[in-house]
């Protein structure tokens, strides 16, 4: 009794897995995603620190960003840390995760 009850669950549970698996010759092919350029965004606030693949920087309501880079972008050896910069970026930028775009440039600020 218990080898056929057996038996019938694990036929049960094979013809549940067959159906949800998906034939890949009925599958609609993914269309490509057209990349747009993305878009700039700025940030002003105060230089607090800079290292060899990073800056960190306050905005004027106080969050604190750590934006992370693989070239050094345009301008920011013309800055210094405490020195007041706007940076130009494309992505997204939280001060809870990580940055996730490209610094174009850093400038003083007025």
């Amino acid at each position: 009794m218990k080898k056929m009850l057996v038996c019938l669950l694990a036929v049960l549970l094979l013809a549940c897995a067959g159906c949800g698996s998906q034939n890949s010759e009925t599958a609609e092919p993914q269309q490509e995603e057209t990349q747009q350029p993305a878009e700039e965004q700025t940030v002003t606030g105060t230089l607090d620190e800079v290292k060899d693949f990073m800056l960190i920087v306050t905005d004027d309501q106080g969050a604190c960003y750590c934006m992370d880079f693989d070239e050094v972008p345009e301008g920011l050896a013309d800055v210094n840390a405490g020195d007041r910069v706007t940076i130009t970026y494309t992505g997204e930028l939280s001060e809870i995760d990580a940055f996730t775009g490209e610094i174009l440039r850093v400038e003083k600020a007025e």
